[in-house]
């Protein structure tokens, strides 16, 4: 990996991280919805990840009070296995510290072994399962979470 750069998502990031939300989920989000959690959603904190100058994954959260949730994460699938989205976890959790969180908590495909693997290194452990969460082929969901202190 050469040139890598984690910062705060901006507006004018949307094209690209659409580009990453398209190949990465059965059901992406909408260019709306990403103008609406950066502009219109105070609890909202999204980051993304910059290799040579290209935004190659973003993460985003929502913090209220203490309480740390992950909306979403992704990286691009070519560049999976190369820690990016290891990189981007740890700064995400870095900034929600210096937020105030003290709780973080997420939803995770079942199937999705590598991302439980990824979150287990952070701490997180399952909590519970919310059935057929994920509307694309009623998946249920891990429920993981982690005290961050």
């Amino acid at each position: 990996m050469s040139e890598i750069t984690i910062r705060k998502m901006e507006i004018a990031d949307v094209d690209q991280v659409m580009e990453v939300e398209r190949v990465s989920f059965t059901t992406p989000w909408t260019t709306d919805i990403f103008y609406q959690e950066i502009v219109d959603n105070q609890y909202a904190y999204y980051y993304v990840i910059e290799w040579n100058g290209r935004i190659v994954g973003y993460v985003g959260t929502w913090v209220v009070l203490e309480d740390a949730q992950v909306t979403n994460i992704a990286i691009m699938p070519e560049l999976r296995g190369n820690k990016l989205g290891e990189k981007l976890f740890q700064y995400m959790l870095l900034q929600i510290k210096l937020i105030g969180a003290t709780r973080l908590s997420l939803e995770v495909r079942e199937s999705n072994i590598p991302a439980q693997k990824l979150y287990r290194k952070f701490g997180l452990v399952p909590g519970g399962i919310r059935k057929n969460y994920y509307t694309d082929n009623q998946e249920d969901a891990i429920v993981m979470w982690v005290n961050i202190l």
